[in-house]
């Protein structure tokens, strides 16, 4: 009941007091487009009646494939690149998580703790189980582990033959919390996941036990509304450093090996980060997407044209050097890496799109919140000018000095400056 309050709070959040306005989302202004965008197919998981809920029903690409669920409880596969449907199953769930594809199965989650694996080649379901919890994220699959977060602070260890339980682990839920949860991401013999607290938690796939966990955001203010600091986006790893940002917290590069902060500083956002060789983008909670380097956190670039329009997590599009994220009315745009300029916009339907597009070499495939999916063929357009950059950023944001926020697994001895998962030298201007 708490979390569907939640659907209300953001007005109130967005309400600085009585007497001002709520704060408006930008008016779009036209864009010099330097890229092409062409759509070449759509279909719908949804039904005529489909409600726009914001669920956690995004796509999932594998093999060439998209996979998505409809909260009616229709699960559907289709070809990448011709939009071909391969199959469509019902399970007869309110779905609500989902879809969490690996190891040749298709994993979703329901309202009600419905657990539903289903084969990746015709969608004949292998096994069913169910969860005290409701299912708002996807799982994260492998050959060992089915990781799955359910609203009531538990990460659930099951296992992908038969989805019995293995393990689980619990964090405190507080009294209130945004409606959402976390996806879990499987790396090496571990499984990380955000939570309602504020913390980041480093799980063994193995045995369940803790090897670490930090507190990214600590809850301040004298409401409930302010002390809100979950973590409802996927932590992103690469290499050895794990990143992960919290509402009305902070964002924070940590040690993968041992969860100790290397660098933070002040942000909220609930969508989460995209990440590529050189720098991480944040789709911020008031609409404002950043660019900073990975690592030193240090602000590159911020885009303002986007203000209040209840942003999509963020992809990167390597293959034309942007980043693609979707708004509250079906907006798809296209963000250059270099300069935070918008190149490119499409609207996808008149929906709201909250989860994050999937990208696969110049195709972007989005999925709107009453289970229409388009899908789009980017390509530059030749002779076209170059995007001029956004207002230059100064690199002296609030980065904070490296901390030992984690606390470590019994037995195990803090790690000493420059032991494994040392902070990387600063960059050479």
């Amino acid at each position: 009941m708490r979390r569907w309050i939640l659907l209300a709070a953001f007005a109130v959040l967005a309400a600085c007091s009585k007497d001002k306005d709520i704060d408006k989302p930008a008016e779009l202004v036209p864009v010099t487009a330097s890229l092409k965008v062409d759509r070449a197919w759509t279909a719908n998981i949804g039904t005529r009646k489909s409600v726009a809920l914001r669920l956690g029903l995004g796509l999932a690409l594998d093999g060439g494939q998209i996979y998505a669920a409809g909260h009616k409880g229709d699960v559907g596969a289709w070809d990448l690149a011709t939009g071909h449907q391969i199959w469509r199953v019902r399970t007869k769930a309110q779905l609500a998580g989902g879809a969490g594809v690996g190891e040749n199965m298709v994993v979703v989650g329901s309202s009600r703790g419905d657990v539903i694996a289903l084969n990746r080649a015709d969608g004949k379901t292998l096994w069913r189980i169910r969860v005290n919890g409701e299912v708002l994220a996807p799982a994260a699959v492998s050959g060992r582990l089915v990781a799955l977060r359910t609203v009531d602070g538990k990460l659930h260890g099951l296992s992908p033959k038969d989805g019995h339980e293995l393990w689980v682990q619990e964090q405190q839920v507080p009294r209130l919390s945004l409606r959402g949860t976390a996806r879990p991401v499987l790396i090496g013999d571990l499984a990380l996941c955000g939570f309602d607290n504020g913390k980041v938690v480093a799980v063994n796939i193995n045995d369940g036990t803790v090897q670490w966990e930090t507190t990214v955001a600590q809850p301040h203010g004298r409401t409930e509304l302010e002390r809100l600091v979950d973590i409802d986006s996927a932590v992103d790893v690469s290499g050895q450093d794990v990143y992960a940002v919290a509402f009305q917290g902070r964002l924070a590069m940590l040690a993968l090996d041992t969860g100790q902060i290397w660098w933070a500083h002040d942000a909220s956002s609930y969508r989460g980060l995209g990440l590529d060789q050189d720098a991480l983008y944040m789709a911020a909670a008031n609409g404002e997407v950043t660019a900073m380097r990975k690592r030193t956190g240090a602000q590159l670039w911020s885009q303002k044209a986007l203000l209040n329009r209840r942003l999509s997590s963020l992809s990167t599009m390597d293959a034309t050097n942007t980043i693609v994220v979707s708004d509250y009315q079906g907006y798809v745009h296209w963000l250059d890496k270099a300069t935070g300029a918008i190149v490119a916009r499409v609207r996808a339907g008149k929906t709201r799109i909250s989860n994050p597009p999937i990208v696969s070499g110049n195709m972007v495939v989005v999925i709107n919140d009453a289970g229409r999916i388009s899908a789009y063929k980017v390509t530059p357009i030749r002779g076209a000018k170059a995007p001029q950059p956004v207002p230059a950023a100064t690199e002296k944001d609030n980065i904070q000095a490296p901390d030992t926020g984690a606390a470590p697994a019994p037995g195990q001895a803090p790690a000493a400056p420059g032991a494994g998962g040392a902070p990387p030298p600063p960059e050479q201007n």
